[in-house]
């Protein structure tokens, strides 16, 4: 591996960041990040000297989602192997959503697929004006299963209902009013903003903060555990090779509508 997909790095403050180092690719992911970004997290869940932890991308963008090159390679890989990539994606979120310290995302420009799994696995969510979302699974032809829990969990099912349909694009505003994002800064200014929350964190208990993190799962029902991971992954595993996905993917790349758009819209 000629560079790190995943970069870490704490603070002597307690503060670590995750950032997401695929810039090439918009930090799309593949199974190398995956894989990465669950060990990464975990680790830093797992240390002592860790109080809060950051998420952001690297470049021009938070996370595009997936590596479209990596999906395109699966819709043609065996059952087995497709399976094996969508519990990558799913136990990565999930060990995101799990995380027992604090989580704050910081998001610009693009923010796509996977990336509004990221998003929503985070506790907390700040976003520059320039921020885009598109819950984009659907346009290609396959379901959003392994971020599924984690968004239904940030802004319910009736906003799923529309955004995870549609795959359309929703500015920072919007993700704003529907729960997704917390607070929304001028472009640059992330760390800024992040600042004061930050600081409110490191401020509160450390282990009144993790007990209380915990409970508001457990009193809201929105735990997610590993069988969960592993049923959205069966689900996004065996959509992945349908006729769908191909075409989906196929008209992708050849900068074309997809066979279900009708011709005469």
């Amino acid at each position: 591996m000629s560079e790190d997909v995943i970069l870490a790095e704490i603070s002597s403050g307690g503060v670590a960041t995750i950032t997401l180092n695929r810039p090439e690719v918009f930090n799309g992911y593949n199974a190398e990040l995956l894989a990465s970004l669950r060990q990464t997290a975990e680790r830093l869940d797992a240390d002592d000297a860790v109080r809060v932890i950051l998420l952001r991308g690297a470049g021009k963008h938070f996370s595009a989602g997936a590596d479209v090159n990596w999906f395109k390679e699966l819709a043609a890989g065996t059952a087995a192997e497709q399976l094996d990539a969508a519990k990558l994606s799913a136990h990565a979120m999930a060990a995101l959503y799990n995380l027992s310290k604090p989580s704050i995302a910081l998001i610009h420009n693009a923010c796509f697929g996977g990336g509004t799994g990221y998003a929503a696995a985070c506790d907390i969510v700040v976003a520059s004006d320039d921020a885009r979302f598109s819950i984009t699974e659907v346009r290609l032809g396959i379901t959003a299963a392994p971020i599924l829990p984690e968004l239904v969990a940030a802004i319910g099912p009736r906003q799923m209902r529309r955004y995870a349909l549609t795959g359309e694009t929703f500015d920072a505003a919007e993700a704003h009013r529907i729960g997704l994002v917390h607070e929304i800064c001028p472009v640059g200014d992330l760390d800024e903003a992040a600042g004061p929350i930050i600081d409110g964190l490191l401020r509160s208990a450390p282990g009144a903060v993790l007990e209380t993190k915990a409970l508001i799962a457990e009193v809201a029902g929105t735990a997610i555990d590993a069988a969960t991971a592993e049923d959205m992954a069966a689900i996004s595993g065996r959509g992945r090779g349908s006729d769908e996905a191909i075409e989906g993917f196929t008209a992708f790349f050849d900068k074309r509508p997809p066979n279900w758009y009708p011709s005469d819209t």
